[in-house]
């Protein structure tokens, strides 16, 4: 009696190969070049905002202690994907273990869904500074704000909790090739063995339940804002106004039109092209650019950026001095 195929088709997957971008050694060397400046240009860029928060009394306020948590966020954010991505880039077999794939896709949508959150929380903190001035620091209270945070952060890693434990159960007997640069749900559940509709519909439900409710939120807040904002009655407040919220309104923009047309179009294909440019926007592109958008239109920001800056250089002369005495 052979049974040699029946343990072939009942043998479990041990790791899972991302394919990431298909192309010749010289392309994946520039690619490596590419990802390698864009992942330190994120990280010093929201560094810096942090160090920014943190060291200017100024921006010890509710807006800029969210702030600091966001750029936070998108550093961990670019973390979860990028420094994988780069081993890939210069590995032969490009192999990620089974637990080392479910552990990316947990931090990975954990990350997203509390960028969520976060951007929710900073359109709900500019109503209330704009549409309710006298009430805004009895209601924004330090208190009220740490608690804030902490519900942003907490909820985001409890949102995609259930479908990455019910993708994680189902039985994977290969093949194991994943065509992408990420363990994404999408290509996870079609490498299933068995029929999983109850985890698509976790995956599929929660995922556009997120997006959605966040998006409609950020859209009430920023219409009530609007509207308060025409009554101003100068035109200096209403531009006042608009700067505060306008580089918030760019960062919605780019992170909510790339996610919708990944994770909430029905039917969307995981076998071509498009959702890894997709996904490499909102994982990559998007956390470089909102320090930039957030300093270059932010008078306070760009201050305190400044300090931060000089007193880097300032370190840097120290140190130098005291290499040369030491020499």
């Amino acid at each position: 009696m052979n049974t040699s195929g029946a343990e072939t088709t009942t043998k479990s997957v041990s790791e899972f190969i991302l394919l990431g971008f298909p192309c010749s050694q010289e392309i994946q060397a520039v690619l490596f070049v590419v990802f390698s400046v864009i992942y330190l240009l994120t990280l010093m860029g929201n560094g810096a905002i942090i160090c920014a928060v943190c060291w200017d009394q100024h921006l010890h306020t509710p807006m800029y202690i969210l702030l600091g948590n966001f750029a936070f966020l998108e550093i961990w954010y670019v973390n979860s994907t990028v420094p994988n991505t780069l081993v890939n880039f210069l590995s032969e077999t490009k192999a990620i273990s089974f637990h080392g794939c479910f552990l990316q896709l947990y931090f990975f949508f954990s990350m997203g869904s509390t960028e969520c959150f976060f951007l929710s929380a900073m359109a709900f903190d500019r109503y209330l500074a704009i549409c309710h001035p006298l009430h805004y620091a009895t209601i924004m209270t330090g208190q009220h704000c740490v608690n804030f945070v902490i519900s942003c952060w907490v909820c985001g890693f409890l949102w995609y909790l259930a479908p990455v434990i019910l993708i994680s159960q189902l039985p994977f007997c290969g093949p194991n090739v994943i065509d992408h640069f990420v363990c994404d749900s999408g290509p996870l559940l079609t490498l299933s063995c068995a029929p999983a509709p109850m985890s698509k519909l976790a995956s599929y439900t929660l995922s556009s339940l997120i997006i959605l409710l966040s998006f409609l939120s950020i859209l009430i807040s920023y219409a009530l804002v609007l509207l308060a904002v025409f009554r101003l009655p100068s035109a200096s407040s209403r531009r006042k106004a608009f700067s505060t919220c306008g580089s918030h309104l760019a960062v919605v923009l780019l992170f909510y039109g790339t996610i919708m047309v990944m994770h909430v179009s029905p039917g969307s294909s995981h076998t071509t092209l498009m959702p890894k440019i997709m996904t490499l926007f909102y994982a990559m592109v998007t956390p470089l650019f909102n320090p930039l958008i957030y300093s270059l239109r932010n008078k306070e920001m760009k201050n305190a950026l400044q300090k931060v800056l000089q007193m880097f250089k300032t370190s840097l002369k120290v140190f130098g001095a005291r290499c040369r005495s030491v020499g």
